[in-house]
């Protein structure tokens, strides 16, 4: 019983070893040729695995793309959840945590992956699918604000789909601006407006008296 169990652990990990060889093989060549342009043999070649091995985890090249884009997304949240637990006040984390987001598009791979190559790879509907467990994070840090305080109650399916969906799309220009470290800080600046807003912290229009 004990040594075939550590047979089949030593099969799980050979498993999980390949996959993840595969996958980060895969990133390397997505980020540097594109999608298109990448094949199943120069991602085995790559890897160091043989077609039947990747044909053993994986059916063809777009699911590996789906999963190469699925671990950039858990990524990402890993990095929101840290910069969201760093500060002591809920508000002030969700403004770290939509900041560190878009502040992560600047890195080229994640670029090429998340913004350049998955929407064509992948599409939309995927995508979204895919980005669900990070819609659901700010949607949880936005509960967690309303409930110390630091917002009014506010309809929160409907606030995180705004707030995602811009964050999202602002990310993309970002992506595609020729300075985009400067398009970083004017979106970063607009977007600590627009939260004030929902914080009830704006007046309104200047011309109000």
């Amino acid at each position: 019983m004990g040594a075939r169990a550590g047979v089949r652990r030593t099969q799980e990990e050979r498993t999980r070893a390949t996959t993840a060889a595969l996958v980060a093989a895969a990133r390397e060549l997505f980020v540097d040729g594109g999608f298109a342009a990448t094949s199943l043999g120069a991602i085995c070649e790559r890897a160091g695995v043989t077609r039947g091995a990747f044909y053993h985890h994986f059916s063809n090249k777009e699911q590996i793309f789906r999963e190469v884009y699925a671990e950039e997304q858990r990524r990402l949240a890993v990095v929101v959840r840290r910069a969201f637990s760093a500060e002591a006040d809920a508000w002030e984390g969700i403004l770290a945590g939509c900041a560190a987001m878009l502040e992560a598009t600047l890195e080229p791979g994640v670029r090429r992956i998340t913004l350049v190559e998955a929407p064509a790879a992948l599409g939309w509907t995927d995508m979204r699918d895919i980005q669900a467990g990070c819609k659901e994070q700010l949607r949880r840090g936005l509960g967690i604000a309303v409930e110390a305080g630091c917002i009014p109650e506010r309809p929160l399916e409907a606030l995180t789909s705004l707030l995602y969906g811009g964050i999202c799309e602002a990310a993309l220009d970002i992506a595609r601006a020729d300075d985009q470290k400067a398009m970083a800080d004017d979106t970063l600046r607009q977007l600590r407006l627009m939260l004030a807003g929902v914080a009830g912290r704006v007046d309104g229009c200047l011309h109000r008296d």
